[in-house]
């Protein structure tokens, strides 16, 4: 037993004096585990830094809303009998929408044509005795004022057929009103009344709306208006359509601004065929009033811990990590603005994962060898 613990004494004793301590791995297991740690990296893992055209300018924010637009209105005090179109459902020009009682104005109607006949035998009659006295006149049967006296009964005669015309036209008119048609093709937006309502003069009885007409009345702050032009670009989103851009162009700046909150109204057009069919959404966006170059990065590449954000550079075939300076974002591709940091020309990782490490030495290698490299690993493993 005492011959053992000699035995092992003088062993560890000569591993001391050669500076290796007990159980440590030789230079030849280093090397292999730093040849495990190498980041074996595709073409396509990587992002070359370059400048792009930066667009910024003031905000506007607003609404969606055709162009196009009717809110119809009563014109008659009558009962509403009908409404024959509900909310959402598509017109034509000139379709019936709300139909109202018209009992009373077909009998104001019936007694202005009946009085427009009346008025015109009178005429006819009063005509006929002119023509009499003229020829009285002319053979000296009859007085002078006798033939003025008929030529006044005619005259006023004529002014009640005119007044009787003009009753039974209005009568047609008010009976035309009870009818309310759609003014142009499109969609109703909003029915106001139902069946049995009594609408007064001027209540609203239904909205109709052209949805291939619909444009961004947005607001801009009046201390950045200066910059707005028409015809400038505009990109903005809007609430309901996701991860989805539209582009418009300055149509109309108004001329005033809104009293109460400082602000002035902009009209945008959309430049594309994509646009929303729905009105009232709300509305955001940027006008595109001047342009500058900028390094521009996507949201991938970048790390963000806490408040810092920076990426992994590929240097000398080893990562950095670098902090970055962000600017502003790019609404158009999404891309930020990188301030400080990087230059034009760096190689950054387009995606880095969390088992990175600063100075970690990478290999470029095209994507099949990586897939090769990582199953002969998953091989190893097991």
């Amino acid at each position: 037993m005492l011959r053992n613990t000699l035995i092992a004494l003088a062993v560890a004793t000569s591993l001391v004096a050669c500076g290796k301590p007990p159980g440590a791995p030789d230079a030849a297991a280093k090397g292999e585990d730093k040849k495990t740690t190498r980041l074996l990296i595709a073409p396509e893992d990587l992002l070359t830094v370059h400048s792009n055209a930066l667009a910024a300018g003031p905000v506007i924010t607003g609404s969606i809303q055709p162009e196009r637009r009717a809110d119809l209105r009563a014109e008659i005090s009558a009962i509403v009998l009908q409404v024959l179109k509900e909310n959402g459902e598509p017109v034509r020009k000139g379709d019936l929408l709300v139909r109202l009682d018209d009992t009373s104005i077909r009998d104001s109607l019936a007694s202005s044509e009946e009085g427009v006949r009346n008025a015109k035998q009178v005429v006819d009659q009063a005509q006929r005795m002119l023509e009499r006295n003229k020829t009285l006149r002319a053979s000296g049967m009859t007085s002078m004022q006798a033939l003025e006296d008929a030529e006044v009964r005619l005259n006023t005669a004529q002014s009640e057929l005119a007044a009787a015309k003009a009753r039974a036209v209005q009568a047609r008119q008010q009976l035309d009103r009870t009818l309310v048609r759609a003014p142009f093709d499109g969609i109703v937006s909003e029915r106001k009344v139902s069946s049995g309502d009594t609408a007064q003069i001027g209540k609203e009885l239904i909205k109709v709306i052209d949805p291939n007409s619909m444009r961004f009345e947005g607001l801009v702050s009046a201390d950045k208006i200066g910059v707005v032009k028409v015809g400038q670009p505009v990109l903005f989103r809007v609430n309901g359509y996701p991860g989805q851009n539209f582009q418009g162009k300055v149509r109309r700046v108004d001329p005033a601004a809104n009293a109460v909150t400082r602000q002035v109204e902009v009209l945008v057009d959309f430049a594309g065929t994509s646009q929303p069919r729905v009105a009232g959404l709300y509305a955001e966006g940027r006008v595109e009033s001047e342009t500058s170059d900028a390094l521009m990065l996507p949201e991938s590449a970048m790390v963000q811990a806490g408040d810092d954000r920076y990426v992994w550079r590929v240097k000398d075939n080893k990562l950095a990590k670098v902090s970055l300076a962000i600017g502003s974002r790019d609404e158009r591709t999404g891309q930020w603005q990188v301030t400080k940091g990087l230059a034009a020309g760096d190689t950054v990782l387009r995606a880095p994962g969390s088992t990175v490490q600063d100075g970690q030495p990478v290999q470029l290698t095209a994507a099949k060898n990586v897939a090769s490299a990582s199953g002969n690993a998953a091989n190893k493993g097991n």
